[in-house]
This record gives C-alpha cells, structure tokens and sequence, in this order.
C-alpha cells in the first residue's frame, strides 16, 4: 500500500469509528478501576475500547455498536481475557476519562512483550494549532489544521461558525505521544472517524466541524508538554520521530485525510462500516493489517467510498504480521454461543457476511466449531435481533463455543 505522507497520516489518523444498539444483551462489563485487574503472567492482551454516540450535536448510531463488535472479536478470536477489556461508551469517554484510561490501562499495564490495542469511534475533527510542536510550516492542505478526536465533553463555541474559541480535543500529536509511552511493540490502534462535515439520506459522516477559528485547548498542549518531559523527549526529537511514522506497532485508519468515514445502517443495525467489514474478514480469516485493509478496500461499496489504510513503525516489517500480534487465534467462526439456560441460547452472529445474515431463518443450524471446550451437539436458530441470535441447543453446549453456518434443518 502506498502512502502519501508518514506526516499527513499521523495527522488525520486522531479520529475515525460508528454504533450498534445491543445494550439490551448485558454486553458491556462494569469497571470500577482499572487497577483491579489480577497480575497474570505475561504476555498480557490488553485493550481500551472507546466508543461514542451521544454527542450534544451531530449524534452517531454506530460507535457503541463499534467497540461490542471489537469485544467480542477480542475475546473469542483472539484470546483476551474480558476482565483485560476496559471500555469507555458515551457519557464515560470524556477527554479525562480517555487519557486516563489510556495511561492507567495501557501505559502502566502494558510490559514488553504483551499485546495493547486502542480502538476509538467516534467523531473527528480538524482544528488550528496556534503554537505547533511540529514546525511551523501548514500542515497536509495548507491550512495549519491539525487532526483530533473528539470526546463527547468537547463541543464547538456558541455562535460558531462566526464565532471561534478553543475545544477539548485530543490531538494526532497526544495519540503519538501515548503510544511512544507504552512499553510494548505490540501495539495496534484501530481508528474509525473522519474530518469533514456531510450528512445523506442514508448514513452519517463521524466528523464534527472545526476550521481555523477553532483552537485546541491550553490543556491539551500542556498534556502533551508533560508527555515530552516524561518520556526525556526534546521537542526536535518528537518531530523527527513523528514525522518518520507511527511510534509503535500498527495503526489502522478508517478513510484517507480527505474522505468521509460512514456510520451507516446495516439491515437492522447500526455501524462505522469500516468497522463492520474488519470485524467480520478477522471472525473468518486469520489474517494480516495489509491483508485485512486489502479486503475491506474491495467491499467497500462504491456509494459509501472511503479508503481505509494502514501505517505500521518504519522498516518493522509488521504490516505482514498476524493482526493484533496475536499468533495462537481461536478457530475461523461465524458465531458463538453468549449465553445458555436449559435448552436456550443466545448467539452472537458477527462472523457472517450481509447476505448471510439476511437470508437467516428459524432452523438455521450452526455446527460446533473449536474442540477446546467440552462441547457437543447442534444449535438450532429461532430468530436474529441485530446481531444476537436465540437459539435451541442440542447436547451439551458451553459458553464461548464456536460455530459455524451449516444449513437448514
């Protein structure tokens, strides 16, 4: 994959992602710190998953969905522990509660070694940095403007667009930064969100305003100022650093600088599509960061066109990579079993495309995949409600057990 700028990447990677609407299922666990996971023997996975709708202007639908999506790709795919899961959904993911997530969480846990991965859907922005670290020389377009994230307690002045003032951003420079202070090289950051305004019949764009009369805050420089102290990080270092690419591992984006990344219904279900495609090519492939960005630029629709990309650290050679760095995946799948009560189950059905799911019907039978738990039998479809399904079970049938599409009975 071709790149036209390591600089204008890091950029406008601050900020890309969408939502799903399955809080009804008890999906998302409860933290009450992140200090309070148990000391396991390394290698860890660890993961933050931020995931934001409820904006005061310019809601989305499909982030929350986003990060339950990634969760359970995580856990059943890919081995993490749920309880090395911290989430942040809307009202939890302020500019705060993010960066403490991501110091307490990922930079603290985090040890050689070990697997971090940082997911944020959500809106992005572009806003002017009156005193930049990286030059003074306008950035991508000419404008000066700078790539963010947007956290639900950042919103634009009153009176704007004719009146400016500053934001509670968090910069392209912080996520640099951030990354730069993890201990591990096994670090991947999935980015679901845009940097201009649109709005169709039928999705929305994860983009919220900005322009040159919107400045990003005096606190955020200041973070990052003690970022630079804390990592013994001049400022001329953390420019030749940052202009060379990523600080570490991998980082996925969903669109280009200049495209829009869509939050959109899916049947009967909101998503970032981005999200949705790399979450279904990883429950049925074991595959790659170049791989799995190759596969999602082919399915993208043309209508919804956007071009995701990839960007790994320099000469690392980790595009080609097992995704996430994990090497020991569970088996391929197309569903999994969430929960069971006598002869009842609830499924989780992300590992099959669109068509698939759409042409689901009662009898539908799902064979049992992994051999690892003390599984047998059949699962037996009712019905699908978004991405859950209810099921029969047939035999003893554990959570957590892997299936796959077999037919109709």
């Amino acid at each position: 994959m071709s790149f036209t700028s390591r600089r204008r990447f890091m950029e406008f990677a601050g900020s890309t992602l969408a939502t799903l609407g399955l809080n009804s299922f008890n999906l998302l666990p409860k933290f009450d710190r992140y200090g309070k996971v148990l000391a396991q023997s390394t290698p860890r996975k660890l993961a933050l998953l931020v995931g934001i709708n409820q904006y005061q202007k310019d809601p989305l639908n499909g982030c929350v969905n986003d990060v339950l999506m990634q969760q359970m790709l995580l856990i059943h795919r890919f081995g993490f522990n749920p309880k090395d899961i911290v989430i942040l959904t809307d009202k939890q993911a302020t500019r705060q509660g993010i960066l403490e997530a991501f110091e307490e969480h990922l930079v603290k846990q985090a040890k050689p070694g070990d697997v971090a991965v940082f997911h944020y859907s959500g809106h992005g922005s572009r806003v002017l940095d009156p005193n930049p670290i990286i030059g003074k020389s306008p950035i991508v377009d000419g404008t000066g403007l700078n790539g963010t994230f947007v956290p639900v307690d950042s919103s634009l002045p009153a009176g704007y667009p004719n009146v400016g003032g500053v934001v509670n951003d968090i910069m392209g420079h912080t996520l640099f930064l951030l990354m730069s202070a993890i201990q591990t090289e096994y670090f991947t950051a999935v980015l679901d969100s845009c940097f201009s305004g649109l709005k169709t019949r039928d999705f929305k764009v994860r983009s919220r305003d900005g322009g040159e009369k919107i400045e990003v805050s005096p606190q955020e420089k200041a973070y990052q100022q003690q970022w630079l102290s804390r990592l013994d990080m001049s400022p001329e270092e953390f420019v030749q650093g940052y202009q060379k690419g990523v600080a570490r591992g991998v980082v996925l984006a969903s669109a280009q600088p200049n495209e829009l990344a869509k939050d959109m219904k899916i049947l009967d279900f909101h998503v970032g599509i981005f999200s949705y495609l790399l979450t279904q090519y990883l429950w049925q492939n074991t595959g790659t960061p170049k791989s799995a960005i190759a596969y999602i630029n082919e399915q993208i629709p043309q209508r919804l066109r956007q071009n995701p990309l990839y960007e790994v650290k320099i000469d690392s050679g980790y595009e080609n990579d097992p995704m996430y760095f994990v090497q020991n995946q569970s088996p391929v799948a197309n569903a999994v079993v969430m929960k069971t009560e006598g002869n009842q189950a609830q499924i989780w059905l992300r590992g099959l495309t669109v068509k698939q799911k759409a042409e689901l019907k009662s009898g539908t039978l799902f064979n049992i995949v992994n051999s690892q738990l003390n599984s047998s039998g059949k699962v037996i479809l009712k019905s699908r409600k978004e991405l859950v399904g209810s099921a029969t079970i047939e035999g003893n049938i554990e959570v957590g057990t892997l299936l796959s599409l077999s037919g109709v009975r």
